[in-house]
């Protein structure tokens, strides 16, 4: 069911149920599930254009401690609201964060290989992978014209630039204490690396290749996790999983408000003006007012998602 402002569809990643979960975009009804996955699956990237969804399995555990690492991507028919593709990342393990490059082509980080794996859309093949010098390399982002992909390492307490184009690392930036998430603004000028030791984000110049501020985030008991730009470059939106909590802030980083969610908020998906939090302590999804910076509602989703997406 198509809703009013043209949504065909919305998915969410059932991380503790194990399940992808299809929910009618204007009642959140859960309308089917898809299920019979290897532990884990773990976040989203949604391709409305191409008509896709992409689900990786990060294996049994958790960041640094995965004991049976995944090694499979699933391609997700958004159509037909089923799998299309289990896509082979071998002998990459343990992927994470999917993201789509400016030319389609979709990119994976593979943590315990410390690889950035590449993905060819059109076979749903692994085409390549990208050396990221970590130990690690846990999420990553792309910068809005495709030249800079970059990763946040945790443990390292650094952040990988690679080039796109040319598909190599170009270096590290060091940053004060370890990493937990990263963000690019639209126009590659501004990275955000989470710290996963205090409540704090730091401020990178990419050109600059350094830390230029460390932003407190307020409100914030505890060390955040996600950090996303919404995508009018309006605001940076960053997830406590720690303090059940979502930071909206201003792109300039002159405003900012902390805002109460559900247990464990992780990934986050916008819609208009709205923010839609994935809280996987509780099974619910909390809607926020972006401009208003105020919650309106929650409503249940599986036992506890993760990622969520629209289409």
């Amino acid at each position: 069911m198509t809703a009013s402002d043209g949504t065909r569809g919305m998915i969410a990643v059932d991380k503790i149920g194990c399940k992808i979960l299809f929910l009618n975009p204007q009642t959140y009804a859960t309308e089917k599930v898809l299920d019979g996955f290897q532990r884990t699956v773990h976040e989203l990237l949604v391709v409305p254009e191409t008509g896709f969804a992409y689900v990786p399995i990060f294996g049994d555990g958790i960041h640094g401690r995965n004991p049976i690492p995944g090694k499979h991507l699933y391609a997700i028919d958004l159509a037909k609201r089923d799998i299309a593709a289990k896509i082979d990342l071998s002998p990459y393990e343990a992927p994470h964060t999917v993201r789509k490059g400016p030319d389609g082509t979709i990119y994976i980080t593979c943590e315990n290989s410390a690889v950035v794996a590449i993905i060819d859309p059109k076979t749903h093949k692994t085409t390549g992978a990208i050396e990221s010098g970590s130990k690690n390399g846990h999420r990553l982002c792309i910068s809005g014209d495709g030249t800079r992909l970059y990763t946040d390492n945790e443990e390292d307490a650094t952040v990988s630039v690679i080039d796109l184009p040319a598909r190599k690392l170009l270096g590290q930036i060091k940053t004060p204490q370890a990493l937990a998430g990263i963000a690019v603004s639209e126009d590659g000028r501004t990275v955000i690396a989470v710290s996963d030791i205090e409540p704090v984000a730091f401020v990178i110049d990419p050109q600059a290749g350094a830390v230029t501020r460390t932003l407190p985030l307020e409100g914030v008991a505890k060390p955040a996790q996600i950090a996303r730009y919404a995508p009018d470059g309006k605001f940076l939106v960053v997830t406590s999983l720690n303090s059940d909590m979502v930071s909206i802030i201003d792109a300039s980083f002159a405003r900012q408000k902390a805002v109460k969610v559900g247990s464990q908020p992780m990934d986050m998906a916008f819609r208009g003006d709205a923010l839609f939090v994935a809280c996987q302590g509780d099974g619910s999804i909390h809607i926020v007012d972006l401009p208003r910076r105020a919650h309106k509602t929650s409503f249940a989703a599986g036992t506890g998602c993760e990622s969520i997406g629209f289409w």
